[in-house]
């Protein structure tokens, strides 16, 4: 097995590589300067605990916006040169932002790097972003943050392997000594983890409705596979329900957030004569989600008090809901929902991490029960620790 060499690069600190609690966001034009994700990528290392980080394995993938499959390249052969001992990658660098908390959690791997800059643009002129998150699957705490921060501040050096790039349009692995990188379908986990939640066979009693119909808008956003491989392939609807599929560097020039401002093929076919029942969409990593019916539009403050009011019907709480929770600007539909139950109603600040906190609780208890929403289209539940569009 070959060996590597490790180089060691002089370097200067950027200012504003201060990453908040969706990460590290700038325009591709600033993170392609020289040396300034390398900088932010030793710093993220540099912050977590040496003894943990060597050896360990970490989940990388992205949005498969532009500029991230360049990062990725960088980000293995830094790992590599900081001693990180195997690296899982999505195929083509596709790895949906539920599906990599998905993943971490499932494998109990050490934490994940995030290439995403979520609903905003991507494309030469537009946005980029990376993240980390930890063992739980959830992003990294602020005292994390502001640790990379900090460091960010005062970095003279990084370290950076001497391999040649790897090959992530195939699925297989690549080895040096002490160090390796597997390329996975990255939807097979998470994949595995939604058929525990959902009673696939109900699902596709949909199919048996006459002329039921359902559109997938992956506003050719990282869910395009996911969404084929899902919905049409696992759960039988047809191939044509699945629109904006194909995973594009620049979101075929469309801005991936599902709102009626943005998503305007899918409303426009919603609120036409096709009598679409059902129709959803999600943006560009993976973690919103819009859901439409025909000639109407869900709210995402009512969407999360809907699925937590039927939540009886889902598998995954058959032992009941033990808490809701919302955040502030969310209006108080699934209040209503949890004086019903019965049940506990959280309502927190924005900021997906205090959803988080509740989440661990709950899951200490031994309790999968607990669902929860924001007014940014976001839906989550304690089987990761991200909100989950799909």
């Amino acid at each position: 097995m070959d060996s590597f060499e490790i180089e060691t690069v002089n370097t200067k600190p950027f200012q504003g590589q201060k990453p908040g609690t969706s990460g590290l966001r700038k325009k591709v034009s600033e993170v392609k300067q020289p040396h300034y994700l390398e900088n932010f990528v030793q710093c993220i290392l540099d912050s977590l605990p040496q003894k943990e980080l060597k050896g360990s394995t970490l989940v990388i993938g992205g949005d498969g916006r532009f500029h991230n499959d360049v990062a990725i390249q960088i980000i293995i052969k830094i790992c590599a040169a900081n001693g990180v001992g195997k690296l899982l990658i999505g195929k083509d660098g596709i790895f949906s932002t539920p599906a990599v908390s998905a993943t971490i959690r499932q494998r109990k791997y050490f934490g994940g790097i995030i290439l995403t800059a979520s609903h905003n643009p991507g494309g030469p002129d537009a946005d980029f972003g990376i993240k980390y998150n930890q063992s739980n699957g959830g992003p990294a705490v602020e005292s994390l943050t502001e640790e990379m921060y900090e460091k960010s501040k005062t970095i003279s050096h990084y370290k950076i392997a001497k391999i040649p790039d790897v090959n992530l349009s195939k699925i297989g692995t690549s080895s040096w000594s002490g160090f390796s990188v597997e390329v996975i379908d990255s939807i097979e986990d998470y994949l595995n983890l939604i058929e525990k939640i959902f009673n696939f066979s109900d699902v596709k009693t949909l199919l048996k409705i006459p002329h039921f119909k359902s559109l997938f808008d992956s506003l050719y956003g990282v869910t395009g596979p996911y969404a084929v491989k899902i919905f049409a392939e696992t759960l039988g609807f047809p191939r044509h329900s699945c629109q904006g599929e194909i995973a594009k560097p620049d979101f075929n020039g469309g801005h991936p957030d599902p709102n009626l401002t943005y998503a305007k093929s899918l409303v426009k076919r919603m609120y036409s004569s096709e009598n679409i029942a059902f129709g959803c969409a999600w943006d560009g990593d993976g973690d919103r989600n819009m859901i439409m019916g025909d000639n109407f539009f869900v709210t995402p403050s009512d969407s999360v008090a809907i699925i937590a009011a039927n939540a009886s019907c889902i598998p995954y709480y058959k032992s009941g809901l033990k808490a809701v929770s919302r955040s502030m600007p969310t209006s108080a539909a699934l209040d209503k929902v949890a004086e019903k139950l019965g049940i506990p109603l959280y309502e927190v600040p924005t900021g997906w991490k205090f959803f988080g906190n509740l989440m661990d609780k709950y899951e200490a208890e031994g309790s999968t029960g607990f669902i929860c929403g924001e007014e940014s289209f976001g839906t989550g539940s304690a089987h990761i620790r991200e909100k989950d569009g799909i």
